[in-house]
C-alpha cells in the first residue's frame, strides 16, 4: 500500500491523466454503444410465474400486462351516449396503439358487469402485448398520455397497472442534494472548500466510470433498468465515505508535522487499508444477493459491486494524487499559519475526547442503556408483513392513484388485483372441474365476484386454455386478500379438482407479487446468513480476533432490525404516517428489506472497520486496550459522525418523494445510519470493547494458522509489548 500510494504522489501528473482518460473512454463507448437494460422477471417454481408461462406458452396474446382504463361521470350515467361515445374514441385509440393486443370494453357483450351499480363508473381491460418489466419508459408513457390526455370536464379518465406505473416512476434529486449536503458538512469539518471538495471530486470520477461501465456490462448480462440509479445511490454513499476517512487521516499527519508525501502515505497505508476491507464487505454484502436464487437481482448485485470497486480504487490512487497537488491547501488557512508557526497537533481533542473518557469511565450501564433503546426501535420488525404496495399509496392526483379510487369507489378495492385462474384443459371432465372451482369460489369467504371462464384463442394444437377472474373483498396489498391466495391454492382448487388431471393455476399480478414476497421472505434468511458469514471470516482475518467480528456482527444485526422496526412502525402501523406522507398502510415492499440489508450491512461495516481498524492500530502501538479504545473513538469520532450524517442527508431527502418504495428507501436507511453511526458504533461498540478487555484481540491457535494474515493497521510500530491473553 505505502509502494502504491508514493508512485500516485510522485507521479500523480501521470495517475490523474489515466484517470481522465478511463473516465473519457468508457463514457464515449457506453454513449455510442449505449445500454440494454433488460426488466426481466421471473419466479420459477410458483404459481403465478407457471401461469404465466402458461399464457405465453398456449395463449401469447392474452399473456401481456393487464391495464385497466377507467372512466367516471359526475353527472348523468356512464352510458349515456355522450359519455359512451366519448369513452369508445379513447378504446379506439388505445386499440391502434402497436403495444396494445386487445380490449374487453364495458359496452361490449358481456361487458355489463364492467359497470358499476351506480352506473357513475365503468373500466375497460386493456391486454398489452408483453408484460409490464419488457416495457420501455417511452412505451409505458405513451400509452398513459394517451389514456390521461382523453379526460374532459364531463368524463373522467385514469389508467392503472404496471405499465402505468412505469410511466409514473420518474428520476430523483437526491443525488444532487446529497452531493450538497457533503459539500457544506465536509467545509464545516474541514474547514477548507478545497479539502470538502476533494472527497466529492473523487466519488464524481468513480461514479463516472462505474455507472457508464454497467451501462456497457448491460448488453453481456441482464441487468434491470434501476441497477444505475441504486448504483450511483450506493457509490456516492460509500465513495464520499472512503475518501472522507484518508483525508481525515491525512490531514492528520499533515498537522502532526510530517511532510506532504509522508503524510499521504501514512494516510493510505492506515486508513487506505481500512477503505480496501471495507470495500471488500460491502461487495460481499451486495454480491451475497445470488443468496436468493431471483435472477433480476443478479444484475443489480454485479452493477452496485462494480461501482464500490471503483470508489475503492479511486480512493487509493486518484485521491493520493490529488492530495498530492494541493499540499498544504488541504488545510484550512489558520490550520496552515499555525503549522509554519511551529504549532503541531498530535493530540485529539472536543467533544469525542471527552465523550470516550466519559464511556470509559462507565461502560456498562452506558451501553446497555443504548443496547435497551436499539432494542425497543426494533421491536416492529417482529410484527414486518412482507408485500406489495398497490396503487392506493401512490401519489394523490396520480393517474394510478385516481384509477385505484375510481375503482374501489364504484365496484370495490379488489377489483384493482384481481386474482386470474388458468388452466389447460383437454377433457370435459377437466373442464368441469374448472367450472367447479369457480363455482365453490363465489362462496368463499373474501371473494366478491367470479367472472365467466373464458376460452382463450391458443395456438393451433393441444387443448384449450380457460381463463376467469376472481375479485376480491380486500385491496391488492390487505392482509385478507394474501390470505384469500392461499386458501384459494391450498383447499379450494384441491378439492374441486380431486380424481381429475386438471391442473388450475391461480396467477395475476396480486399473486405475482404475494409469490415474490413469498420467495424472498423464504431466502432472506440465507442471504443474511451468507453475508454475515462471510464477514465475519474477513474480519476476523483481519483484526486476528473472534470477539469483534461476532460483535460486529451481532450489531449489524441489531441496526438491521432497528431500521426495519421503523419502516414497519411507519408504513405497516401508521405512526407518523401524516408526517411523512404517507396516505394509506400497508406491507413493508417485498425487496426493501434485501437492498436496505445490502446496503446498510455495507455502510455499518464501513464504519465497524474505520472505527476498530483505528483501535487495532492504537493497540498494537500502545498494548492498552482501555487506552487503544478511548484514542480510536477520539480519532474517529468527529469523521464517522459527519459521513453518517452526509449519508443521512442523501438518504432523508428519498422521504419527500412521490412513490411510496422511495419513501421507504429514505426513511429506513436514513433511521439505520443514524442508529448505527451515533448509537452501535459510538456507544454499543466501544462500551463493550471496553468491558471485554484485552480479549477483545484474543483468537485460537489453530484458527490463527488456518487464517490468511491481512494487515490492516499499516506500519505501526508498538510502544510496549502487546500481551494476548488465552481464556482459562
Amino acid at each position: 500500500m505505502r509502494a502504491i500510494a508514493r508512485w500516485c504522489v510522485q507521479h500523480r501528473r501521470m495517475a490523474l491523466a489515466a484517470w481522465l482518460v478511463g473516465v473519457v473512454g468508457v463514457a464515449v463507448a457506453a454513449s455510442s454503444i449505449g445500454s440494454d437494460y433488460k426488466n426481466s422477471f421471473s419466479l420459477n417454481g410458483t404459481q403465478s410465474f407457471e401461469a404465466l408461462q402458461l399464457l405465453e406458452r398456449s395463449a401469447p396474446k392474452s399473456a401481456g400486462d393487464i391495464e385497466q382504463v377507467v372512466f367516471a361521470v359526475k353527472r348523468g350515467s356512464i352510458t349515456d351516449s355522450t359519455a359512451r361515445t366519448h369513452a369508445e374514441q379513447v378504446l379506439s385509440r388505445l386499440g391502434r396503439l402497436p403495444t396494445v393486443a386487445s380490449i374487453a370494453s364495458p359496452y361490449a357483450k358481456g361487458g355489463a358487469a364492467q359497470i358499476s351499480a351506480s352506473k357513475k363508473v365503468a373500466f375497460a381491460n386493456v391486454t398489452m402485448t408483453q408484460t409490464a418489466p419488457k416495457f420501455t419508459t417511452t412505451q409505458a408513457k405513451t400509452f398513459t398520455k394517451a389514456v390521461t390526455s382523453s379526460s374532459s370536464h364531463s368524463l373522467e379518465v385514469a389508467v392503472g397497472g404496471q405499465v402505468a406505473e412505469a410511466a409514473a416512476s420518474n428520476g430523483d434529486s437526491s443525488a444532487g442534494l446529497g452531493a450538497l449536503a457533503a459539500v457544506i458538512i465536509m467545509f464545516v469539518l474541514f474547514g477548507s472548500v478545497t479539502a470538502a471538495l476533494l472527497p466529492l471530486v473523487t466519488a464524481g470520477f468513480a461514479l463516472a466510470i462505474g455507472v457508464s461501465a454497467i451501462g456497457l456490462l448491460s448488453h453481456v448480462l441482464s441487468m434491470a433498468s434501476f441497477s444505475s440509479v441504486l448504483a450511483l445511490l450506493i457509490g456516492l454513499g460509500v465513495g464520499v465515505d472512503y475518501a472522507l476517512f484518508i483525508v481525515t487521516r491525512h490531514r492528520q499527519g499533515l498537522l502532526a508535522g510530517k511532510s506532504v508525501e509522508d503524510a499521504i502515505v501514512d494516510a493510505l497505508d492506515t486508513s487506505g487499508r481500512a477503505v480496501f476491507f471495507a470495500g471488500i464487505t460491502v461487495c460481499i454484502a451486495l454480491l451475497g444477493m445470488f443468496a436468493l436464487g431471483v435472477s433480476f437481482l443478479y444484475g443489480v448485485a454485479i452493477g452496485a459491486a462494480v461501482v464500490v470497486a471503483f470508489t475503492v480504487l479511486a480512493a487509493l490512487t486518484l485521491l493520493p494524487a490529488l492530495l498530492g497537488f494541493l499540499g498544504l491547501r488541504v488545510l484550512g488557512r489558520r490550520a496552515r499559519r499555525r503549522l509554519l508557526a511551529g504549532e503541531l497537533q498530535t493530540a485529539h481533542g472536543g467533544f469525542w475526547t471527552r465523550w470516550s473518557s466519559i464511556l470509559s469511565a462507565r461502560p456498562a450501564p452506558i451501553a446497555l442503556a443504548a443496547l435497551i433503546v436499539m432494542a425497543v426501535i426494533a421491536i416492529p420488525f417482529f410484527s414486518m408483513r412482507l408485500g406489495s404496495s398497490d396503487a392506493g399509496s401512490d401519489a394523490s392526483g396520480s393517474t394510478t392513484r385516481v384509477a385505484y379510487d375510481l375503482l374501489a369507489q364504484g365496484f370495490g378495492p379488489g377489483y384493482n388485483g384481481p386474482l386470474n385462474v388458468v388452466a389447460q384443459v383437454d377433457s370435459t371432465a377437466q373442464k368441469q372441474a374448472f367450472s367447479r372451482v369457480l363455482s365453490v369460489a363465489k362462496t368463499t369467504p373474501g371473494v366478491k365476484s367470479v367472472t365467466a371462464p373464458v376460452t382463450l384463442n391458443g395456438r393451433s394444437g393441444g387443448g384449450s386454455v380457460l381463463s376467469a377472474d376472481i375479485y376480491p373483498t380486500g385491496s391488492p396489498q390487505a392482509k385478507s386478500t394474501s390470505t384469500l391466495l392461499t386458501q384459494l391454492r391450498d383447499t379450494v382448487v384441491p378439492r374441486a379438482t380431486a380424481g381429475t388431471a386438471a391442473h388450475v393455476l391461480i396467477g395475476g399480478q396480486t399473486a405475482i407479487f404475494t409469490d415474490f414476497a413469498s420467495v424472498l421472505s423464504n431466502k432472506l434468511p440465507l442471504f443474511i446468513g451468507v453475508v454475515v458469514f462471510l464477514s465475519f471470516l474477513l474480519l476476523a482475518a483481519v483484526f486476528r480476533s473472534l470477539i469483534v467480528p461476532l460483535m460486529a456482527a451481532a450489531m449489524n444485526m441489531l441496526s438491521a432490525g432497528a431500521a426495519f422496526g421503523a419502516v414497519v412502525a411507519v408504513f405497516q402501523w401508521g405512526w407518523l404516517d401524516s408526517v411523512f406522507g404517507i396516505s394509506q398502510t400497508g406491507p413493508v415492499e417485498a425487496f426493501v428489506p434485501v437492498l436496505m440489508f445490502a446496503i446498510l450491512f455495507g455502510l455499518s461495516m464501513d464504519y465497524q472497520v474505520f472505527l476498530v481498524s483505528r483501535i487495532f492500530e492504537e493497540w498494537h502501538r500502545t498494548g492498552d486496550n482501555r487506552q487503544a479504545v478511548t484514542n480510536g473513538l477520539a480519532a474517529t469520532g468527529r469523521t464517522i459522525t459527519a459521513a453518517a450524517l452526509i449519508m443521512i442527508m442523501v438518504f432523508a431527502s428519498f422521504i419527500f418523494g412521490g412513490q411510496v418504495v422511495i419513501k421507504m428507501f429514505g426513511l429506513g436507511l436514513a433511521a439505520a445510519v443514524l442508529m448505527d453511526a451515533l448509537i452501535v458504533r459510538m456507544i454499543i461498540v466501544p462500551g463493550l470493547m471496553l468491558l471485554v478487555g484485552p480479549r477483545n484481540w484474543w483468537l485460537p491457535g489453530w484458527l490463527d494458522r488456518i487464517l490468511p494474515h491481512l494487515n490492516v493497521e499499516g506500519s505501526v510500530e508498538p510502544e510496549a509489548p502487546v500481551p494476548v491473553p488465552v481464556p482459562a
